[in-house]
């Protein structure tokens, strides 16, 4: 694991926890239901790197033709990680809706390293090495003391939780599934005809959910959806999935948790929220565990 890839991942992941606060901006200026949101995030993400690759004049190089034997995984691979974002983000919207915004993403975040490093243990049919199980542990308690105990609720919280496991799930497969590099497909071309395609298969289902899909409100609304698609999206998932080709896939999990620790910091900073010592504490375990799975110049799941 080199350091450079590492740093990819800690940079994706770090980029997510702004589109949170981005989204509070959203919300509170606008009608969009959250699958709206999810919708355009993805269609704007996957639409900036489709131009800046066309630009770049890196869209040829794709071997999109039937003719080539290689094809056929390349597009399965679009298509299976463009569905699984779209599961992911949906479920995850849904689930916020229904729970609540801690217990949603307590159960999708915490669940989803544990989900990989049990299919990776299985796979590879060892135990992951004993930092990376004392950083998941670091992480998970961390992210706990951060997010506060979750309530509990009635037949609503508890159908929450589920969907916020299927986010899950749907996260934790789409790192295992892009965690084994595809010749032919670059990591900036999956993450933009995948995104586009995911962004499309929820447009039906935004149509139907609150206002359906009316435009951002103001100028101010566009910037933050450019934003959201610029940023927590294409800028983010593109160094995630770059990173993804030499990290390992439990170790890529564990560090998707500095998610929430950089939207909790930038609530404290731009939005005047009190992190507590229970907050303080959290964030100085998740801290801690990325000291634990920083390179040591061998590979472990």
């Amino acid at each position: 694991m080199r350091p450079r890839d590492f740093a990819l991942v800690v940079v994706g992941a770090v980029l997510w926890g702004s589109g949170g606060i981005a989204g509070t901006f959203l919300a509170a200026g606008s009608d969009l239901s959250m699958i709206a949101v999810a919708s355009y995030r993805l269609l704007v993400g996957g639409g900036v790197l489709a131009a800046g690759l066309l630009v770049a004049g890196r869209v040829r190089r794709t071997p999109w033709r039937p003719t080539v034997g290689r094809s056929r995984p390349v597009v399965i691979r679009i298509l299976a990680t463009g569905a699984l974002a779209a599961t992911y983000q949906a479920t995850y919207f849904v689930a916020v809706s229904l729970a609540s915004v801690s217990a949603a993403t307590f159960v999708a975040l915490g669940a989803a390293p544990v989900v990989v490093a049990v299919a990776t243990a299985a796979r590879a049919r060892r135990r992951p090495a004993t930092h990376v199980v004392v950083a998941m542990g670091l992480a998970l308690a961390g992210l706990a003391l951060l997010l506060g105990v979750p309530a509990t609720g009635g037949p609503r919280f508890g159908l929450g939780l589920g969907l916020a496991l299927v986010s899950a799930i749907a996260f934790a497969v789409m790192t295992l599934l892009n965690s084994r590099p595809l010749p032919g497909l670059e990591p900036l071309t999956l993450t933009a005809v995948s995104f586009s395609l995911g962004g499309a298969v929820l447009l039906p289902f935004a149509a139907v959910v609150g206002a359906g899909l009316v435009a951002p409100s103001g100028a101010d609304g566009w910037l933050l959806i450019g934003f959201l698609g610029a940023v927590p999206t294409a800028a983010a998932y593109g160094a995630y999935f770059a990173g993804l080709r030499r990290v390992p896939a439990t170790t890529a999990a564990v560090l998707a948790l500095l998610e929430p620790l950089t939207a909790a910091v930038g609530a404290a900073l731009l939005l005047g929220e009190r992190l507590g010592p229970a907050g303080v504490a959290g964030a100085a375990l998740l801290a801690a565990a990325i000291v634990a799975l920083r390179p040591r110049g061998e590979r472990v799941i």
